[in-house]
């Protein structure tokens, strides 16, 4: 797999602006493009990405999408004055031109090709484009809300073209919808476009019908346009979250991409005039986390909206440090979808049903409840999580406040070790350290005993669990990110380091088991540990509560498309919703699950916990140590394609512990049961 992350960028494209008094355009300033940058270089990441060129699109590749006649127009203006352009401008929603207007867009259209290229040829594995003007309203014959040439649009249809792709997965988190990229590719199965937007009723710009739910392509098309409208202002990061579970993630599965690129509006954020949403800049950084487990992680990120400055710049630092392979922050808050978004996301789930696999076991049946109607008045409030000056009444200026002390928190030291493992003598594991270290023979031996399980005295069972406790300890002070343990006593290590991890000061563990683990039942249920048992021989003993679940697993072969269905409508849900400080995957035999789909599983986890890891594995499992040492070292994505539906017995199952526990863990309500 392709190594680096690229960053395209050319200040040239700051170099127009609004040259008269328009309120509506006034937010579309130079400094957008240019704060972003300098973030990037204040927090030093630019010197660690892979530096490409921009050019110019060529007039050949503006017309995959846009007409010749309306290029005229736009190439008219460079020679025009400002009385001409405004006039020019008048003819379109919420644009404007400027004598640099042309050139800037064709960089933007450039860079965003440019970008194509690289990932598409394995130059780099990801990168971002800083590009200005934006492009996703723009439509064949228009320039609308300030979009001259669609960047994203042009870049699919070159994907297409040039490489050969058959399928694109376009995700649009800007606060507006997309309409240029829905109308150019409403009726093409190959490309899935995803737009989450503010939509209040179409009371909100665009104002257009077909933004809603319902609006789900045309033709050939019909099931590829996913429109997640939200009806209130106020969404954050658990809204987004949830959307990506229950929605995106499976289709996106489903639909197998070979390409995604994203329309990276930041207006979806906490501050932003625009969106009036409550996102913070971490949230980016999962979003930017769950789509590189697609497409063997090519992805293609491009700036379009975002007006308050702070938020822009700090959200596009949190997107290029995930690319980059950085640990993922804690996510900010508690992980309560709103029912609005719950709603939204139903009836996309609704709309969607007859066209999706994924979808099929869902009600077949949309709402429109009171609660999503328009509420005047509603605000979207800055966290009282930081004193304001009492002076500080402007929402826009508490959000630079809170940025100020948010940012602070959440940037996290990159551990020098991204993977350590304890291994067998002999053994080797591609892109691994192998640990060295281990706690003494004795203090292992009182730590089994204070753990109520049987004391051992095998030699090689002390060292291996020495050795993983020397790795818990060494995760905890941020030396390695995450660890492997092959262990002759799965079970035993699981127990024992768990509940060592509790000591040393973790305060909430997640613990997932396959297969043949016995973790005991004398594990506490106050909320310090959850434990997660998949398959293999349920333990009756086991006290069943919100913390301890227990999942009946039981499919030979293996059906790699129900255990997708688990990991995204259950799995994550959960661990979201829970929030942990670390991660335990605890792996034995007859465990009914494949090794890909586990080690898919360990990839999305990684978002968790600032991806603190640690796999315990029987040591009779090699096939399965080398798939999770590929996932904890981010040397490749498995490439995971769920065309089939759920079997009815893993539905039925997950369906079962969903209801239970729904009402604890709210983002398991987002599923249509």
């Amino acid at each position: 797999m392709a190594s680096g992350t690229a960053l395209l960028y050319d200040k040239e494209m700051s170099n127009y602006k609004l040259l008269w008094d328009d309120p509506a355009c006034a937010i579309d300033v130079p400094e957008r493009l240019v704060s972003s940058y300098e973030r990037l270089k204040h927090y030093g990441l630019l010197e660690r990405c892979v530096r490409v060129p921009v050019r110019e699109a060529t007039v050949e590749e503006i017309l995959l999408i846009h007409s010749k006649e309306y290029l005229e127009v736009v190439q008219s203006t460079q020679f025009m004055n400002e009385e001409e352009l405004w006039k020019t401008s008048q003819n379109y929603d919420c644009a404007f031109f400027h004598p640099n207007s042309y050139r800037c867009a064709r960089l933007a259209a450039g860079a965003t090709l440019q970008l194509v290229d690289s990932v598409v040829c394995g130059r780099v594995r990801n990168g971002m484009a800083l590009v200005r003007p934006p492009g996703h309203h723009s439509q064949r014959n228009v320039s609308n809300g300030f979009c001259v040439f669609n960047n994203v649009a042009i870049a699919a249809e070159y994907a297409r073209r040039k490489h050969g792709l058959q399928r694109v997965l376009i995700v649009d988190w800007d606060i507006h919808h997309g309409q240029g990229i829905q109308y150019a590719f409403e009726e093409d199965p190959s490309i899935l476009y995803f737009s989450w937007h503010r939509y209040e009723h179409q009371e909100f710009w665009p104002n257009l019908k077909e933004s809603n739910y319902d609006a789900v392509g045309k033709g050939e098309g019909t099931g590829f346009n996913v429109n997640v409208p939200w009806n209130k202002i106020g969404m954050g990061n658990a809204d987004y979250i949830a959307v990506f579970l229950h929605v995106l993630l499976p289709m996106a599965l489903e639909f197998n991409p070979e390409l995604i690129i994203v329309s990276a509006g930041y207006d979806s954020g906490i501050g932003d005039p625009e969106g009036r949403m409550c996102a913070t800049p971490d949230c980016f950084s999962h979003l930017t986390h769950l789509l590189m487990q697609l497409a063997e992680g090519k992805l293609c990120v491009v700036l379009e909206g975002g007006y308050h400055m702070r938020m822009l710049s700090e959200s596009v630092c949190m997107t290029v440090k995930t690319l980059l392979g950085d640990p993922v922050p804690q996510l900010y808050g508690e992980m309560t979808p709103c029912l609005s978004a719950i709603e939204s996301i139903q009836n996309v789930i609704a709309a969607h049903a007859p066209f999706w696999n994924c979808f099929m076991y869902d009600k077949l049946t949309t709402v429109e409840e009171p609660s999503t109607k328009r509420e005047s008045g509603d605000a979207c409030p800055v966290p009282q999580t930081v004193p304001y000056p009492e002076a500080c009444t402007d929402e826009a200026k508490k959000a630079d406040v809170f940025l100020q002390c948010h940012m602070t928190e959440l940037l996290l030291s990159v551990p020098p070790v991204r993977t350590a493992a304890v291994l067998p003598p002999q053994s080797l594991l591609r892109g691994v350290q192998v640990e060295a270290s281990t706690v003494a023979v004795e203090e292992t031996e009182a730590l089994i005993s204070n753990s109520g399980v049987m004391l051992v005295k095998e030699e090689a069972m002390l060292l291996s669990l020495g050795k993983t406790l020397s790795l818990l300890t060494k995760i905890l002070n941020k030396q390695i990110r995450n660890g492997i343990a092959l262990s002759p006593a799965a079970s035993l290590s699981s127990v024992v380091a768990v509940k060592q991890s509790i000591t040393l000061g973790f305060q909430k563990v997640l613990c997932i088991a396959f297969g043949d683990v016995d973790l005991g039942k004398d594990f506490s249920d106050d909320g310090k540990t959850m434990l997660l048992k998949i398959g293999g021989k349920q333990n009756s003993e086991m006290s069943i509560s919100k913390y301890h679940i227990s999942l009946s697993w039981i499919e030979d072969p293996p059906e790699e498309s129900s255990f997708v269905f688990a990991v995204l409508r259950f799995i994550l849900p959960l661990a979201y919703s829970y929030q942990p400080d670390i991660v335990f995957i605890t792996l034995g035999a007859e465990r009914s699950i494949s090794v890909k789909g586990i080690s898919l599983l360990a990839c999305f986890l990684q978002g968790l916990a600032e991806g603190q890891t640690l796999a315990v594995i029987q040591d009779s499992e090699a096939e399965l140590a080398e798939a999770m040492a590929e996932a904890l070292t981010a040397i490749s994505v498995p490439h995971f394609a769920s065309g089939t539906p759920a079997t009815t017995e893993a539905v039925l199952a997950i369906k079962q512990e969903r209801q239970r526990l729904q009402q604890q863990w709210k983002l398991l309500q987002c599923s249509v049961n």
